[in-house]
């Protein structure tokens, strides 16, 4: 925000944008005494990067000599809502921080969202024609005009520890005013930290842009513009059926796993059933963190993988009203994706059938005998799972995915060894491993900058059993588990060390961005990144005096909030002002319609909780259906054996063919792989046409 800020000061002369800065912080506050709440810790540290920031930013001359200027003074708000800070930044843009009190108004992701989009487009945007209005201004002149500014204001969406240059908020800026049809426009999203799951993400996102969102791009839309980096057009949001339906409360067990598991996705899913584009810019270029363990990896992903299914289904159910509505999905690209969605269902299946290929491979198990073998240790992690509670559901998770990647490891070298025995390269596993590593390669050479990342793949690779088999199982199973998994504390805030955290972003300031290293803003309640550097110290005392020192102190009245952050705010002044009239009867309704807080109902939740499991019973059994039906129809080929196996010959790389050394491939494998290889080779084509035209 203050790059932007710097990048383009208020009033400057180039007036090809104006940019207004807000930050949304969930449960800000926290109880002091029962009737009085202050902004807890992660607030305050909020508060005190900010004045470290500042003071860097408003610093010209970087001497250290140089002394410290003077900071000027802000505002602090009370609202019906929590609080609100309002800063007046070096070069002059505006930025607001908003702190949400979950006693007063709704918490949670997507109804902060709701918040800003009728704050900054309803209240800011719409108001200001209507007073216009109210003045006597000519109606179809103000029409034009508001339609006009609709189109021109935009909203760029982060996460609080996404980190990006100004450069690449002006690509997506340009996309959207060189195409009036696009809703919404997403960049490149690289995961930073260190580890292992790390690692595995960073080529899982690498070839997920690479591949997955350019074939989307380029064949219909892009289904999710991710809410850690998008830019969505103010008309499209406003347009009917888009924000109001988003508004849109659960009141079924469905409504939980699509609109609050994954509300960026279902955001985007709106658009594109209400006719706007999304799309892709893949120069535009933004770091976010990723989980680094393997724990809140897969609490993640048992949202995503849900919400996604469930959104995809929603799209392709009104897929005939979809392609009428929105010109850019097309009957085929809906085939597309159904291709696609048959491909991730089965995905459980393909990889027991791989697993069982890897017994052939290595132990020499007749195969029928492998398949039966492989199918094993998933379906007692399924039984498992039903059983067992999520964290030991994990634990599991975690030990087959280490013994299924040394079983991939000894695959490879099996099919290596195969090839070298046979003397070609020329038979079904060889060739299936010799294209999806040239595939990969050929696409990575074709993102230089980002080459290194083929590392990676090995290791991507080998955990390929436990991201598309066991994360599966374990993401269906707990569909009824609704809450975030991820960057919750579940309590009080724990104590970090603020000066540390403080140096993270004079760090960051310093050297622009580091990849590994982002700042992280929250707005949002998050696991400390950092814990207290002090040893507790425990001091013994009087137990007569600690008495006495409590009843001092249950005599004196705590501070409002806002003395105390003015207290701790020291060197940067911050003001105590009021909103207006007007604006705070604005909030008190919108709090009244929609955001309202959460009243808990022991019976509703009950129903709720009862209605999701029938829900994950439900899905399970279509799924367990689905796959184990792919297993079967492949072990009963395997069963009838050559009568129906489709054979080819031996070829020697020098084209020489032996007929009477057969490969038999089963017609149902046979029909997937080509599926998946077209699958492969559509995607291919796609990023090369969108690597020459976009």
């Amino acid at each position: 925000m203050f790059r932007l800020d710097k990048y383009r000061p208020k009033g400057n002369n180039r007036k090809d944008a104006i940019f207004e800065f807000h930050i949304y912080f969930d449960d800000a506050f926290t109880n002091v005494r029962s009737d009085v709440r202050h902004v807890n810790e992660y607030a305050e540290t909020l508060v005190a990067v900010i004045k470290e920031v500042y003071t860097i930013f408003s610093e010209d001359d970087p001497c250290i000599f140089k002394k410290k200027p003077h900071l000027p003074q802000q505002k602090i708000i009370s609202t019906p809502y929590g609080g609100r800070l309002e800063y007046t930044l070096p070069k002059g843009n505006t930025m607001m921080v908003h702190f949400k009190d979950k006693t007063l108004i709704r918490h949670k992701k997507r109804w902060s969202q709701i918040m800003y989009l009728y704050y900054l487009l309803g209240w800011r945007l719409n108001r200001k024609y209507f007073k216009f209005f109210e003045d006597g201004d000519d109606v179809n002149t103000l029409k034009e005009k508001l339609t006009k500014e609709k189109e021109n204001t935009y909203i760029l969406a982060l996460d609080g520890d996404t980190d990006f240059q100004p450069s690449a908020v002006m690509l997506l800026i340009d996309r959207l005013k060189l195409y009036p049809e696009v809703g919404a426009a997403c960049g490149r999203i690289h995961p930073t930290g260190l580890g292992p799951m790390v690692w595995y993400q960073k080529f899982e996102y690498a070839v997920g842009h690479w591949l997955q969102k350019t074939a989307e791009h380029v064949f219909g839309c892009v289904l999710c513009s991710p809410g850690c980096f998008s830019l969505f057009r103010g008309a499209a949001l406003m347009d009917d059926n888009v924000m109001k339906r988003y508004t849109t409360k659960p009141t079924e067990a469905s409504h939980y796993v699509q609109y609050d598991q994954g509300e960026d996705r279902w955001l985007c899913t709106l658009l594109l059933q209400q006719g706007w584009r999304v799309e892709y810019n893949a120069a535009s270029d933004a770091y976010t963190n990723a989980p680094q363990d393997f724990k809140e990896f897969y609490n993640q992903r048992r949202r995503w993988g849900p919400s996604t299914m469930a959104n995809t289904i929603d799209l392709l159910s009104s897929g005939s009203l979809t392609s009428e509505k929105n010109s850019s999905i097309s009957k085929p690209y809906i085939v597309y994706q159904v291709i696609s969605m048959g491909a991730s269902i089965l995905g459980p299946a393909t990889i027991c059938l791989m697993i069982a290929g890897s017994f052939t491979f290595l132990l020499g198990v007749e195969e029928k005998l492998a398949l039966v073998v492989a199918t094993v240790p998933p379906t007692i992690y399924l039984i498992l799972c039903f059983k067992l509670k999520s964290d030991l559901q994990i634990q599991i998770a975690a030990i087959m995915s280490i013994l299924y990647a040394f079983l991939m490891t000894g695959t490879i070298l099996s099919i290596i060894g195969d090839m070298v025995k046979q003397q070609t390269f020329l038979t079904p596993s060889g060739l299936f491993l010799i294209s999806m590593a040239l595939l990969n390669i050929i696409t990575a050479a074709l993102h230089p900058q980002e080459f290194s990342l083929i590392i990676y793949g090995i290791l991507y690779f080998l955990c390929i059993p436990s991201g598309y088999l066991l994360l599966s199982i374990y993401s269906i199973v707990n569909m009824n588990n609704v809450t975030w998994g991820t960057r919750e504390t579940g309590g009080k805030p724990k104590t970090r060390a603020v000066s540390a955290f403080k140096r993270q972003f004079m760090q960051a300031t310093c050297c622009r961005w580091n990849s590994d290293n982002n700042p992280a803003l929250s707005d949002k309640e998050k696991e400390p990144l950092l814990e207290s550097e002090e040893p507790d110290v425990k001091i013994p005392v009087d137990p007569e005096e600690t008495g006495r020192s409590h009843e001092s102190l249950s005599l004196e009245t705590p501070k409002s909030w806002i003395k105390e952050l003015q207290t701790k705010s020291k060197g940067f002044p911050l003001d105590e002002a009021a909103l207006s009239k007007e604006e705070t009867e604005f909030w008190k309704e919108l709090q009244d319609k929609y955001l309202q807080p959460h009243i808990e109902n022991p019976e509703q939740q009950k129903k709720i909780a009862k209605d999701l499991k029938e829900l994950r019973n439900k899905v399970t059994f279509a799924f367990f259906i689905c796959n184990a039906l792919w297993l079967v129809a492949t072990l009963f080929l395997q069963t009838i054996g050559s009568a129906v196996s489709i054979s080819f010959p031996k070829i020697f790389p020098n084209g020489t063919v032996v007929r009477e050394e057969l490969f038999h491939v089963d017609p149902v494998s046979l029909m997937f792989l080509l599926s998946f290889a077209l699958l492969l080779v559509m995607q291919f084509i796609a990023m090369l046409y969108h690597s020459l035209y976009y």
